[in-house]
Protein backbone atom coordinates (compact mmCIF):
# COMPACT_ATOMS: atom_id res chain seq x y z
CA UNK A 1 0.00 0.00 0.00
CA UNK A 2 1.77 3.43 -1.10
CA UNK A 3 1.89 5.95 1.89
CA UNK A 4 -0.07 8.83 1.31
CA UNK A 5 1.42 12.26 2.18
CA UNK A 6 -0.24 15.15 3.77
CA UNK A 7 -1.09 18.70 1.36
CA UNK A 8 1.25 21.42 2.22
CA UNK A 9 -0.51 24.81 3.95
CA UNK A 10 0.64 27.91 2.86
CA UNK A 11 1.54 28.86 6.72
CA UNK A 12 3.88 25.66 6.69
CA UNK A 13 5.52 27.11 3.14
CA UNK A 14 5.85 30.39 5.09
CA UNK A 15 7.32 29.25 8.23
CA UNK A 16 9.79 26.58 7.15
CA UNK A 17 13.52 27.64 8.17
CA UNK A 18 16.92 27.09 6.65
CA UNK A 19 19.12 24.61 8.13
CA UNK A 20 22.85 23.84 7.21
CA UNK A 21 21.20 21.37 4.62
CA UNK A 22 19.03 21.53 2.07
CA UNK A 23 15.56 19.58 2.83
CA UNK A 24 12.14 18.75 1.17
CA UNK A 25 8.46 19.66 2.33
CA UNK A 26 6.35 17.43 -0.13
CA UNK A 27 2.87 18.50 -1.28
CA UNK A 28 2.29 15.09 -3.21
CA UNK A 29 2.20 14.05 -6.24
CA UNK A 30 5.79 14.72 -7.09
CA UNK A 31 5.37 18.44 -5.64
CA UNK A 32 7.65 19.44 -3.20
CA UNK A 33 9.15 22.65 -1.90
CA UNK A 34 13.06 22.31 -1.44
CA UNK A 35 14.30 24.60 1.04
CA UNK A 36 18.10 25.17 0.96
CA UNK A 37 20.62 26.34 3.64
CA UNK A 38 20.66 30.33 1.86
CA UNK A 39 17.32 30.45 2.70
CA UNK A 40 16.03 30.24 -0.45
CA UNK A 41 12.38 27.75 -1.41
CA UNK A 42 12.09 26.70 -5.02
CA UNK A 43 9.27 24.68 -6.04
CA UNK A 44 9.96 21.10 -7.78
CA UNK A 45 8.43 18.39 -9.71
CA UNK A 46 9.06 14.87 -10.20
CA UNK A 47 7.48 12.73 -12.77
CA UNK A 48 7.68 9.49 -15.30
CA UNK A 49 8.23 10.95 -18.81
CA UNK A 50 6.04 9.15 -21.64
CA UNK A 51 9.27 6.82 -22.14
CA UNK A 52 9.26 5.78 -18.38
CA UNK A 53 11.98 7.51 -17.45
CA UNK A 54 12.18 9.77 -14.69
CA UNK A 55 12.26 13.47 -15.30
CA UNK A 56 12.75 16.75 -12.35
CA UNK A 57 11.13 20.13 -13.33
CA UNK A 58 11.22 23.45 -11.10
CA UNK A 59 8.36 25.76 -10.64
CA UNK A 60 10.35 28.79 -9.82
CA UNK A 61 10.71 30.15 -5.86
CA UNK A 62 9.07 30.57 -3.16
CA UNK A 63 6.93 33.31 -2.59
CA UNK A 64 7.25 34.49 -5.99
CA UNK A 65 5.08 30.95 -7.28
CA UNK A 66 2.76 30.24 -4.02
CA UNK A 67 1.77 27.05 -3.12
CA UNK A 68 -2.22 27.53 -5.39
CA UNK A 69 0.66 28.04 -8.52
CA UNK A 70 2.63 25.39 -8.02
CA UNK A 71 -0.48 23.48 -7.72
CA UNK A 72 -1.85 24.61 -10.69
CA UNK A 73 1.74 24.30 -12.73
CA UNK A 74 2.12 20.58 -11.71
CA UNK A 75 -1.71 20.50 -12.92
CA UNK A 76 -0.48 21.40 -16.50
CA UNK A 77 2.69 19.08 -16.41
CA UNK A 78 0.11 16.21 -15.64
CA UNK A 79 -2.15 17.20 -18.39
CA UNK A 80 0.80 17.34 -20.74
CA UNK A 81 1.95 13.82 -19.91
CA UNK A 82 -1.57 12.61 -20.42
CA UNK A 83 -1.49 13.51 -24.00
CA UNK A 84 2.21 12.19 -24.47
CA UNK A 85 4.06 15.21 -24.00
CA UNK A 86 7.35 15.88 -22.25
CA UNK A 87 7.26 19.27 -20.36
CA UNK A 88 11.23 19.37 -20.66
CA UNK A 89 12.24 18.02 -23.79
CA UNK A 90 9.38 20.44 -25.30
CA UNK A 91 10.62 23.40 -23.38
CA UNK A 92 14.27 22.67 -24.88
CA UNK A 93 12.76 22.29 -28.53
CA UNK A 94 11.43 25.67 -27.80
CA UNK A 95 14.21 27.43 -26.48
CA UNK A 96 16.14 26.22 -29.38
CA UNK A 97 13.70 27.21 -32.16
CA UNK A 98 13.27 30.52 -30.72
CA UNK A 99 17.47 31.06 -30.68
CA UNK A 100 17.00 29.87 -34.46
CA UNK A 101 14.22 32.26 -35.34
CA UNK A 102 16.03 35.13 -33.45
CA UNK A 103 12.99 35.85 -31.21
CA UNK A 104 14.78 37.20 -28.67
CA UNK A 105 12.00 39.32 -25.93
CA UNK A 106 12.62 42.52 -27.71
CA UNK A 107 11.91 41.15 -30.98
CA UNK A 108 8.49 40.07 -30.34
CA UNK A 109 7.76 43.08 -27.66
CA UNK A 110 8.43 45.04 -30.76
CA UNK A 111 6.19 43.03 -33.08
CA UNK A 112 3.55 43.13 -30.18
CA UNK A 113 3.98 47.35 -30.21
CA UNK A 114 3.10 47.21 -33.76
CA UNK A 115 -0.23 45.27 -33.69
CA UNK A 116 -1.49 47.30 -30.41
CA UNK A 117 -0.45 50.59 -32.07
CA UNK A 118 -3.18 50.12 -34.74
CA UNK A 119 -5.80 50.15 -31.95
CA UNK A 120 -4.03 53.20 -29.77
CA UNK A 121 -3.82 56.85 -29.83
CA UNK A 122 -0.39 57.72 -31.35
CA UNK A 123 0.51 59.66 -28.14
CA UNK A 124 -0.23 55.95 -26.16
CA UNK A 125 1.97 54.61 -28.57
CA UNK A 126 4.44 56.65 -28.07
CA UNK A 127 5.05 56.20 -24.13
CA UNK A 128 4.59 52.76 -24.34
CA UNK A 129 7.64 52.38 -26.76
CA UNK A 130 9.57 54.75 -24.39
CA UNK A 131 8.23 52.95 -21.35
CA UNK A 132 9.96 49.64 -22.66
CA UNK A 133 12.97 50.96 -24.28
CA UNK A 134 13.65 52.85 -20.63
CA UNK A 135 13.03 49.91 -18.29
CA UNK A 136 12.57 46.78 -20.22
CA UNK A 137 14.62 46.15 -23.14
CA UNK A 138 17.92 46.93 -21.26
CA UNK A 139 17.56 44.20 -18.38
CA UNK A 140 15.97 41.50 -20.63
CA UNK A 141 15.33 42.81 -24.62
CA UNK A 142 18.41 40.61 -25.58
CA UNK A 143 17.24 37.29 -24.13
CA UNK A 144 15.67 34.00 -25.74
CA UNK A 145 11.69 34.70 -24.69
CA UNK A 146 11.81 30.96 -23.69
CA UNK A 147 14.32 31.51 -21.41
CA UNK A 148 12.28 33.85 -18.97
CA UNK A 149 10.79 32.87 -16.39
CA UNK A 150 8.82 34.32 -13.76
CA UNK A 151 12.05 36.09 -11.37
CA UNK A 152 13.17 37.26 -15.47
CA UNK A 153 10.23 39.52 -15.86
CA UNK A 154 10.37 40.75 -12.27
CA UNK A 155 14.01 42.44 -12.48
CA UNK A 156 12.44 45.52 -14.68
CA UNK A 157 9.30 45.82 -11.96
CA UNK A 158 11.91 46.05 -9.21
CA UNK A 159 13.78 48.73 -10.77
CA UNK A 160 10.89 50.90 -11.20
CA UNK A 161 9.45 50.18 -7.77
CA UNK A 162 12.56 51.22 -6.44
CA UNK A 163 12.11 54.81 -7.77
CA UNK A 164 8.61 55.17 -6.34
CA UNK A 165 7.17 54.93 -9.61
CA UNK A 166 4.39 52.65 -8.91
CA UNK A 167 2.00 53.74 -11.32
CA UNK A 168 4.21 53.18 -14.15
CA UNK A 169 5.31 49.63 -12.28
CA UNK A 170 1.76 48.43 -12.88
CA UNK A 171 1.45 49.79 -16.48
CA UNK A 172 4.63 48.19 -17.53
CA UNK A 173 3.71 44.85 -15.82
CA UNK A 174 0.55 45.11 -18.11
CA UNK A 175 2.60 45.13 -20.91
CA UNK A 176 4.68 42.26 -19.64
CA UNK A 177 1.97 40.00 -19.06
CA UNK A 178 -0.16 40.91 -22.85
CA UNK A 179 3.49 40.34 -24.66
CA UNK A 180 3.79 36.72 -22.85
CA UNK A 181 0.24 36.00 -23.74
CA UNK A 182 1.33 36.90 -27.29
CA UNK A 183 4.56 34.97 -27.08
CA UNK A 184 1.99 31.86 -26.11
CA UNK A 185 -0.26 32.15 -28.46
CA UNK A 186 2.50 32.06 -31.36
CA UNK A 187 3.66 29.08 -29.60
CA UNK A 188 7.31 30.77 -28.86
CA UNK A 189 6.87 29.49 -25.53
CA UNK A 190 4.79 26.82 -23.85
CA UNK A 191 3.88 28.33 -20.28
CA UNK A 192 3.05 32.20 -19.29
CA UNK A 193 6.08 32.98 -16.73
CA UNK A 194 4.15 36.32 -16.48
CA UNK A 195 0.88 35.06 -15.09
CA UNK A 196 2.97 34.57 -11.81
CA UNK A 197 3.87 38.49 -11.82
CA UNK A 198 -0.29 39.13 -10.68
CA UNK A 199 -0.54 41.02 -7.00
CA UNK A 200 3.51 41.12 -6.84
CA UNK A 201 2.73 45.20 -7.33
CA UNK A 202 -0.05 46.72 -4.98
CA UNK A 203 -2.16 49.82 -6.36
CA UNK A 204 -1.27 52.63 -4.18
CA UNK A 205 -4.00 54.17 -2.58
CA UNK A 206 -6.01 56.92 -4.26
CA UNK A 207 -5.58 60.19 -2.62
CA UNK A 208 -8.33 62.59 -3.46
CA UNK A 209 -7.74 66.38 -4.47
CA UNK A 210 -7.99 68.59 -0.90
CA UNK A 211 -11.06 70.85 -1.22
CA UNK A 212 -12.42 73.63 0.97
CA UNK A 213 -16.28 73.58 2.21
CA UNK A 214 -18.22 75.56 0.35
CA UNK A 215 -18.80 77.78 3.52
CA UNK A 216 -15.09 78.91 2.97
CA UNK A 217 -15.98 80.33 -0.38
CA UNK A 218 -16.51 83.85 0.67
CA UNK A 219 -12.77 83.84 2.38
CA UNK A 220 -11.24 81.97 -0.59
CA UNK A 221 -12.45 84.72 -2.92
CA UNK A 222 -11.13 87.75 -0.27
CA UNK A 223 -8.04 86.14 -0.29
CA UNK A 224 -7.83 85.59 -3.92
CA UNK A 225 -8.95 89.38 -4.59
CA UNK A 226 -5.82 90.56 -2.03
CA UNK A 227 -3.53 88.31 -3.82
CA UNK A 228 -0.45 90.80 -4.09
CA UNK A 229 1.55 88.91 -6.78
CA UNK A 230 1.77 88.81 -10.15
CA UNK A 231 -1.51 89.93 -11.48
CA UNK A 232 -2.40 87.47 -14.12
CA UNK A 233 -1.59 84.45 -11.44
CA UNK A 234 -4.43 86.35 -9.44
CA UNK A 235 -6.58 86.53 -12.29
CA UNK A 236 -5.45 82.91 -13.36
CA UNK A 237 -6.59 81.53 -9.98
CA UNK A 238 -9.89 83.10 -10.14
CA UNK A 239 -10.70 82.00 -13.75
CA UNK A 240 -10.12 78.67 -12.94
CA UNK A 241 -12.64 79.14 -9.60
CA UNK A 242 -14.70 80.00 -12.36
CA UNK A 243 -14.47 77.33 -14.98
CA UNK A 244 -13.11 74.63 -12.88
CA UNK A 245 -11.35 72.65 -16.01
CA UNK A 246 -8.35 70.61 -15.53
CA UNK A 247 -4.94 72.08 -14.85
CA UNK A 248 -3.96 70.70 -18.41
CA UNK A 249 -6.50 72.21 -19.95
CA UNK A 250 -6.09 75.31 -18.94
CA UNK A 251 -2.25 75.99 -18.75
CA UNK A 252 -2.11 75.18 -22.54
CA UNK A 253 -4.72 77.62 -23.79
CA UNK A 254 -4.22 79.68 -27.06
CA UNK A 255 -6.07 82.61 -27.89
CA UNK A 256 -7.34 80.90 -30.75
CA UNK A 257 -9.87 78.50 -28.53
CA UNK A 258 -11.73 81.55 -27.37
CA UNK A 259 -14.56 83.78 -29.15
CA UNK A 260 -15.20 86.05 -26.07
CA UNK A 261 -18.48 87.56 -27.78
CA UNK A 262 -19.71 84.32 -27.92
CA UNK A 263 -19.30 83.33 -25.02
CA UNK A 264 -17.29 80.05 -25.48
CA UNK A 265 -14.23 78.16 -24.99
CA UNK A 266 -13.29 75.18 -27.23
CA UNK A 267 -10.81 72.81 -25.84
CA UNK A 268 -9.43 70.71 -28.55
CA UNK A 269 -8.20 67.11 -27.82
CA UNK A 270 -4.41 67.93 -29.10
CA UNK A 271 -2.83 71.27 -29.35
CA UNK A 272 0.26 71.95 -31.45
CA UNK A 273 3.38 71.13 -29.41
CA UNK A 274 4.87 73.98 -27.82
CA UNK A 275 9.17 73.81 -27.94
CA UNK A 276 11.09 72.55 -25.28
CA UNK A 277 7.40 72.16 -23.24
CA UNK A 278 6.71 68.49 -22.18
CA UNK A 279 2.62 67.53 -22.51
CA UNK A 280 2.09 70.65 -24.29
CA UNK A 281 0.19 68.81 -26.98
CA UNK A 282 -2.09 67.64 -24.39
CA UNK A 283 -6.16 69.28 -24.65
CA UNK A 284 -9.21 67.47 -23.40
CA UNK A 285 -9.19 63.70 -21.94
CA UNK A 286 -12.03 63.20 -24.08
CA UNK A 287 -9.67 61.90 -27.05
CA UNK A 288 -11.19 62.83 -30.65
CA UNK A 289 -13.42 65.18 -28.84
CA UNK A 290 -14.07 68.73 -28.00
CA UNK A 291 -14.98 70.14 -25.10
CA UNK A 292 -16.87 73.01 -24.95
CA UNK A 293 -17.22 75.22 -21.87
CA UNK A 294 -19.51 78.09 -22.23
CA UNK A 295 -18.16 81.29 -20.55
CA UNK A 296 -20.53 83.39 -17.82
CA UNK A 297 -20.21 87.21 -17.97
CA UNK A 298 -18.10 86.66 -15.62
CA UNK A 299 -15.56 84.67 -16.93
CA UNK A 300 -15.44 86.35 -19.71
CA UNK A 301 -14.73 89.96 -18.24
CA UNK A 302 -11.76 87.81 -16.43
CA UNK A 303 -10.55 87.14 -19.63
CA UNK A 304 -10.65 90.12 -20.88
CA UNK A 305 -8.13 91.19 -17.84
CA UNK A 306 -6.00 88.57 -19.16
CA UNK A 307 -6.22 89.85 -22.65
CA UNK A 308 -5.17 93.14 -21.54
CA UNK A 309 -1.73 91.39 -20.18
CA UNK A 310 -1.22 88.37 -22.54
CA UNK A 311 -3.25 89.12 -25.65
CA UNK A 312 -0.40 89.53 -27.54
CA UNK A 313 0.71 86.28 -27.13
CA UNK A 314 -0.77 82.83 -28.88
CA UNK A 315 -0.82 81.47 -25.22
CA UNK A 316 -3.08 82.79 -22.44
CA UNK A 317 -1.43 82.14 -19.67
CA UNK A 318 2.28 82.95 -20.90
CA UNK A 319 5.12 82.58 -18.36
CA UNK A 320 6.45 85.89 -16.72
CA UNK A 321 9.80 85.40 -18.18
CA UNK A 322 9.23 83.64 -21.71
CA UNK A 323 5.93 84.03 -22.45
CA UNK A 324 5.91 81.85 -25.35
CA UNK A 325 6.39 79.10 -22.49
CA UNK A 326 3.01 78.72 -20.32
CA UNK A 327 2.90 79.85 -16.78
CA UNK A 328 4.47 76.84 -14.61
CA UNK A 329 2.24 73.80 -13.73
CA UNK A 330 2.89 74.90 -9.58
CA UNK A 331 1.88 78.59 -10.42
CA UNK A 332 -1.82 78.70 -8.94
CA UNK A 333 -0.63 75.50 -6.04
CA UNK A 334 1.77 78.52 -5.09
CA UNK A 335 0.05 81.26 -5.17
CA UNK A 336 -2.81 79.50 -3.07
CA UNK A 337 -0.05 78.70 -0.16
CA UNK A 338 0.93 81.90 -0.44
CA UNK A 339 -2.54 82.61 0.22
CA UNK A 340 -2.24 80.38 3.71
CA UNK A 341 -3.25 77.39 2.39
CA UNK A 342 -2.07 73.81 2.68
CA UNK A 343 -2.49 72.50 -0.73
CA UNK A 344 -2.47 68.79 0.60
CA UNK A 345 -5.05 68.91 3.34
CA UNK A 346 -6.98 72.39 2.59
CA UNK A 347 -7.18 73.11 -1.14
CA UNK A 348 -5.35 73.19 -4.69
CA UNK A 349 -5.97 73.95 -7.78
CA UNK A 350 -7.88 71.03 -9.00
CA UNK A 351 -10.05 70.92 -5.69
CA UNK A 352 -12.37 73.73 -7.45
CA UNK A 353 -13.82 71.23 -9.65
CA UNK A 354 -14.55 68.88 -6.07
CA UNK A 355 -15.89 72.39 -4.88
CA UNK A 356 -18.08 72.79 -8.27
CA UNK A 357 -19.25 70.02 -8.77
CA UNK A 358 -20.61 69.36 -5.29
CA UNK A 359 -22.29 72.99 -5.34
CA UNK A 360 -23.54 71.52 -8.44
CA UNK A 361 -25.35 68.72 -7.41
CA UNK A 362 -26.55 70.05 -4.35
CA UNK A 363 -28.72 72.46 -5.58
CA UNK A 364 -30.88 69.89 -6.97
CA UNK A 365 -31.38 72.09 -10.87
CA UNK A 366 -29.24 70.11 -12.85
CA UNK A 367 -29.02 66.91 -14.60
CA UNK A 368 -26.39 64.37 -13.97
CA UNK A 369 -25.50 63.98 -17.52
CA UNK A 370 -25.02 67.58 -17.52
CA UNK A 371 -23.25 68.04 -15.01
CA UNK A 372 -20.85 65.09 -16.15
CA UNK A 373 -20.35 66.56 -19.54
CA UNK A 374 -19.47 70.12 -18.13
CA UNK A 375 -16.56 68.39 -15.79
CA UNK A 376 -15.58 66.49 -18.36
CA UNK A 377 -15.70 63.06 -17.81
CA UNK A 378 -15.28 60.57 -20.10
CA UNK A 379 -19.22 58.27 -20.84
CA UNK A 380 -18.15 54.71 -20.48
CA UNK A 381 -21.51 53.91 -22.27
CA UNK A 382 -20.49 54.92 -26.26
CA UNK A 383 -24.38 54.58 -26.80
CA UNK A 384 -25.40 57.14 -23.88
CA UNK A 385 -22.54 59.06 -25.11
CA UNK A 386 -23.56 59.87 -28.32
CA UNK A 387 -26.56 61.89 -26.78
CA UNK A 388 -24.25 63.54 -24.91
CA UNK A 389 -23.51 65.87 -27.46
CA UNK A 390 -27.22 66.97 -28.52
CA UNK A 391 -27.87 70.51 -28.43
CA UNK A 392 -30.03 70.71 -25.20
CA UNK A 393 -26.81 70.14 -23.04
CA UNK A 394 -24.71 72.79 -23.98
CA UNK A 395 -27.83 75.21 -23.58
CA UNK A 396 -28.45 73.42 -19.98
CA UNK A 397 -24.64 73.57 -19.87
CA UNK A 398 -24.58 76.81 -20.27
CA UNK A 399 -27.41 77.66 -17.72
CA UNK A 400 -24.86 76.08 -15.27
CA UNK A 401 -21.74 77.88 -15.83
CA UNK A 402 -24.07 81.08 -15.31
CA UNK A 403 -25.45 79.63 -12.55
CA UNK A 404 -21.79 78.90 -10.79
CA UNK A 405 -20.60 82.37 -11.16
CA UNK A 406 -23.53 83.84 -10.00
CA UNK A 407 -22.90 81.41 -7.09
CA UNK A 408 -19.75 82.08 -6.36
CA UNK A 409 -20.81 86.21 -6.42
CA UNK A 410 -23.28 85.35 -3.74
CA UNK A 411 -20.77 83.73 -1.59
CA UNK A 412 -18.56 87.41 -1.54
CA UNK A 413 -20.12 88.55 1.76
CA UNK A 414 -21.41 85.71 3.31
CA UNK A 415 -22.22 82.23 2.71
CA UNK A 416 -25.05 80.66 1.07
CA UNK A 417 -25.60 77.16 0.49
CA UNK A 418 -26.06 75.94 -3.13
CA UNK A 419 -29.79 74.70 -2.04
CA UNK A 420 -30.72 78.46 -0.73
CA UNK A 421 -29.30 80.03 -3.67
CA UNK A 422 -31.62 77.86 -6.00
CA UNK A 423 -34.69 78.19 -4.52
CA UNK A 424 -34.19 81.82 -4.85
CA UNK A 425 -36.44 83.45 -8.04
CA UNK A 426 -34.05 84.48 -11.21
CA UNK A 427 -34.30 84.14 -14.62
CA UNK A 428 -32.24 81.21 -15.22
CA UNK A 429 -33.42 79.50 -12.66
CA UNK A 430 -37.26 80.21 -13.77
CA UNK A 431 -36.54 79.74 -17.51
CA UNK A 432 -35.06 75.75 -17.02
CA UNK A 433 -38.04 75.16 -14.25
CA UNK A 434 -40.57 75.99 -16.63
CA UNK A 435 -38.54 73.73 -19.76
CA UNK A 436 -38.87 71.08 -17.27
CA UNK A 437 -42.78 71.49 -16.59
CA UNK A 438 -43.50 71.29 -19.97
CA UNK A 439 -41.24 68.31 -20.84
CA UNK A 440 -43.03 66.13 -17.69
Amino acid sequence: MSRTTAPLSDAACRLAKPTDRAYKLFDGDGLYLLVQPNGRKGWRLRYVKPDGREGLTSFGNYPVIGLADARRKRLEVKRMLADGVDPIETKHQAKAEAVIKGRTFESVALDWHTEMSAKWAPGHSKTVMSRLKTHVFPLIGARAIVELDTHDLMQPLEAIKKRGTIDVALRVQNYLQSIMREAKRLRLITANPAYDLEGLIKAPRVVHRPALPLSRLPELQERIDTYKGRALTRLTVMLSLHVFVRSSELRFARWSEFDLKRGTWEIPDTRPALEGVPFSTRGTKMAGDIHLVPLSPQAVALLEQIHALTGKFDLVFAGDAKPWKPMSENTVNNALRTMGYDTKTDICGHGFRSMACSALIESGLWSETAIERQMSHKERNNVRAAYIHKAEFIEERRLIMNWWSRYLEANRQEHVTPHEFANQTGPNVTRLKAKRGANE
